[in-house]
């Protein structure tokens, strides 16, 4: 039940009405009796600067999630930023402190790590390629150097995106070989696809990967219901362990609620 006393946790973005994060963050708050909601907040484009500064002003609002296409422009409305959040100029959570101020960090990669980890495999000394360098594919790229890595791959319809990000990672990660170029899978031990492709059912691989030895990981962004991807069911046809948007969505989960400093079950 609403009280006066319910602390109150929101998501904007605009459109709104296709997240799923009210049911998924409320239902966790009730079932592990925080006094707590998340509810959607439909901030239009044209309207953000000040809608936002008066959002953020409420003194019942304890944290925000954000979506598109809000990601960097919260960024200039939180007092501190964390790594990721800095390496990316961008943020999809910020938290209350204490002194009324603003954190702000980005989970997209955080999630997709702890996804994997949770399965049981480690991601240390590992060759990554990574297909797609937009908001979450430069926040997994930061994630899997801060994972330990040796060495990186980024890959993106555009060069000059992942050129940049390439130039912003090797500032931060000297023991990790960090390059860009073309979707090449010799010697790569993990493959994650960051790109939209696979949204749709008729979707093919997101780049022309060939055959893949049965030690390789495979992780694919894309939330596919019930169906899997070509990339996840290409890599299954070769005995490769996978890894889902689902997985990746959970491990989000987790780390957010950490962030926000709620008690979470694993």
């Amino acid at each position: 039940m609403i009280t006066g006393k319910t602390r109150l946790y929101g998501i904007v973005g605009d459109p709104i009405e296709h997240v799923r994060s009210p049911e998924v963050y409320t239902g966790y708050f009730a079932e592990h009796g925080i006094n707590a909601v998340l509810v959607p907040m439909h901030i239009r484009q044209d309207r953000f600067e000040d809608t936002i500064a008066g959002l953020m002003n409420l003194g019942n609002l304890d944290g925000l999630l954000v979506t598109l296409p809000f990601k960097a422009r919260l960024v200039g409305h939180a007092s501190r930023l964390g790594t990721t959040a800095r390496m990316v100029d961008a943020v999809n959570a910020l938290r209350r402190e204490a002194d009324g101020s603003w954190s702000g960090d980005m989970f997209d990669g955080a999630g997709m790590i702890r996804g994997i980890e949770r399965k049981g495999h480690s991601l240390h000394g590992r060759r990554a390629l990574l297909l797609g360098c937009g908001g979450a594919g430069s926040a997994i790229a930061v994630e899997l150097a801060s994972a330990g890595v040796s060495a990186l791959r980024i890959v993106d319809r555009d060069p000059s995106k992942a050129r940049a990000l390439v130039e912003v990672l090797r500032g931060a990660f000297a023991n990790c070989d960090i390059d860009f170029g073309e979707a090449d899978t010799t010697g790569r031990d993990l493959i994650v696809n960051a790109t939209p492709v696979g949204m749709k059912p008729d979707d093919g691989l997101p780049a022309p990967l060939g055959p893949l030895a049965s030690s390789v990981l495979v992780a694919d962004v894309i939330l596919s219901g019930d169906r899997n991807t070509a990339l996840v069911e290409h890599a299954r046809r070769y005995g490769c362990a996978t890894f889902n948007g689902k997985d990746m969505h959970s491990g989000q989960i987790e780390a957010i609620l950490d962030f926000f400093g709620l008690q979470r079950t694993p």
